[in-house]
């Protein structure tokens, strides 16, 4: 297996920020080509989805269900009082897996991967980890 780590860094409270480009460009620097990545965000508020990437307001209608369905409430007992980007991680996930086939990211038409920022703005890290041919 092969690791990487790569830096984010987010601008809002809650975004979904596209990152295929980002991990495309990990991808041919390192060498990668047929096989599977895993990338996954080691925080507990923020996350990792797959979606559409053809139209930003699919982006914009999803981080705005995100906030009307877990609204950031003084109703939560958290100290630090990001309860709800707790949960809005826990829902979305940490962590998803994508083929690679010939050096490139093998996704559907319409889908990209996006970095979910639910306590930003902040610098992040995502981790990347490949099972493959080199």
């Amino acid at each position: 297996m092969k690791i990487a780590e790569v830096s984010i860094q987010t601008t809002h409270r809650t975004e979904l920020q596209p990152i295929n480009n980002l991990l495309t460009e990990l991808i041919s620097k390192k060498g990668w080509q047929d096989g599977v990545v895993t990338i996954f965000v080691p925080h507990t508020t923020a996350g990792i989805t797959i979606n559409e990437n053809a139209d930003p307001d699919v982006a914009r209608d999803m981080t705005r269900f995100l906030d009307i369905f877990v609204p950031n409430s003084p109703d939560f007992r958290h100290s630090e009082g990001n309860s709800d980007a707790h949960i809005k991680a826990s829902l979305i996930g940490s962590s998803v897996q994508v083929i690679l086939r010939s050096g490139r990211l093998w996704l559907g038409t319409w889908q990209g991967i996006y970095f979910c920022e639910f306590d930003g703005p902040r610098s992040r890290n995502l981790r990347v980890a490949f099972q493959g041919e080199v």
